[in-house]
């Protein structure tokens, strides 16, 4: 067995990775963590080696834009990994940026030699690899020694490759299930634009008019948006120039708000999850750059985006993606959410998923922490 002290090279790429990886690392007081992630990583003792923002791109042409930054931050941490030695690698989703690293290591002299002493590559957030491309499935058993997924119907997809994977459950099921939700004297419409620039940009301007009819219509709501670090400075100066005062919290606050919340507009992500858990309605939208979107209908193979309708199967959430994500469609879907029928439907469906997010009577990760303690080095 390990007479040392565990050291562990963790990668985190965006904030839902950041979020985990914190509290994976609390679960891990006895091992030392070097690495990559956010402000939550860095609240639990990281010291990140560059900021997470740079890794938080989505979409095609956003990659494009951001290659240089991406390949300078390849080398960098495929150099900081050398140098460290660590006795796991683990990357939490951004599987483009984790791949990239862990295959360039695989390939160099000095990463071989780790690989040779003990060094294991273990990963968690299994690619959805039943909605598209199911070839990655094949890709990851090639690159790492250990999955974390969330759901036991993932498994047969990597376990038929060799990959030794794990079902943890969702992270985030963890506290959120059977949290008492509350309503406030003024009703809280939430929005979220999500958390990388690029996302955050296209969605600002449609809340802002989705805001402006309700206005002129006589709703009287509070608005509130839960902020992150990458792009909190950005989302202050749109809420400026917004017809009405947006109050702007932490996102370590969001669960908070959450609870409280009448209405949310949210961007297609996590938030969603986490929103369908604490059983509040809300509205999935989202815009992405019209080749972006031209390339993922040829190539994505479910009819959901949101994660509780692909396990339920059905639009438990309404989805505005790409043209159908207007102000039109959005203020229809709003309307149709503030009638109690509809309401009391969608938080009975949301209900329903109760038992479809856990996995086991641990946290997951409290489960992926003592998968990592077992490693034998």
């Amino acid at each position: 067995m390990r007479n040392k002290k565990l050291k562990i090279f963790i990668i985190a790429g965006e904030v839902s990775g950041d979020v985990l990886g914190a509290r994976i690392m609390r679960e891990m007081k006895d091992t030392k963590f070097v690495g990559i992630g956010g402000e939550n990583m860095s609240r639990a003792g990281l010291k990140p080696i560059f900021p997470m923002a740079d890794l938080a791109v989505m979409g095609a042409l956003e990659v494009v834009a951001h290659a240089r930054t991406l390949t300078h931050r390849i080398k960098q941490t495929v150099n900081a990994i050398i140098d460290e030695s660590p006795d796991i690698v683990l990357t939490i989703d951004s599987p483009g940026f984790a791949h990239s690293v862990i295959s360039k290591l695989r390939k160099s002299r000095a990463g071989r030699d780790l690989i040779a002493h003990g060094m294991r590559f273990h990963h968690v957030v299994a690619p959805q690899v039943w909605a598209w491309r199911p070839g990655r499935a094949k890709k990851y058993a090639k690159i790492f020694d250990k999955l974390y997924a969330f759901f036991d119907f993932e498994l047969p997809y990597f376990t038929k490759y060799g990959l030794d994977t794990m079902a943890v459950g969702h992270p985030i099921a963890d506290g959120l299930i059977g949290r008492k939700t509350r309503t406030t004297k003024q009703k809280i419409v939430t929005l979220v634009p999500g958390s990388r620039m690029s996302e955050v940009k296209r969605l600002m301007p449609l809340y802002r008019e989705v805001v402006e009819k309700l206005v002129q219509s006589g709703h009287s709501y509070k608005y509130v948006i839960p902020t992150v670090e990458t792009t909190r400075e950005y989302v202050a100066q749109s809420v400026d120039k917004w017809p009405v005062s947006v109050e702007l919290v932490d996102s370590s606050e969001r669960y908070d708000l959450y609870a409280k919340t009448y209405i949310a507009i949210v961007a297609s992500g996590t938030v969603s999850a986490e929103l369908a858990m604490l059983h509040i309605p809300a509205i999935v939208v989202y815009r992405m750059n019209p080749i972006t979107v031209w390339l993922a209908r040829r190539v994505i193979n479910i009819h959901w985006v949101s994660l509780v309708n692909i396990l339920l199967n059905r639009g438990v959430y309404p989805e505005l993606l790409g043209g159908d994500a207007t102000v039109e469609n959005v203020i229809r879907e709003f309307i149709k959410l503030t009638t109690s029928n509809a309401r009391k439907k969608m938080v009975a469906d949301l209900s329903s998923a109760d038992k479809l997010w856990y996995r086991h009577n641990k946290s997951a990760s409290k489960m992926i922490a003592d998968d990592l303690r077992s490693v034998v080095i």
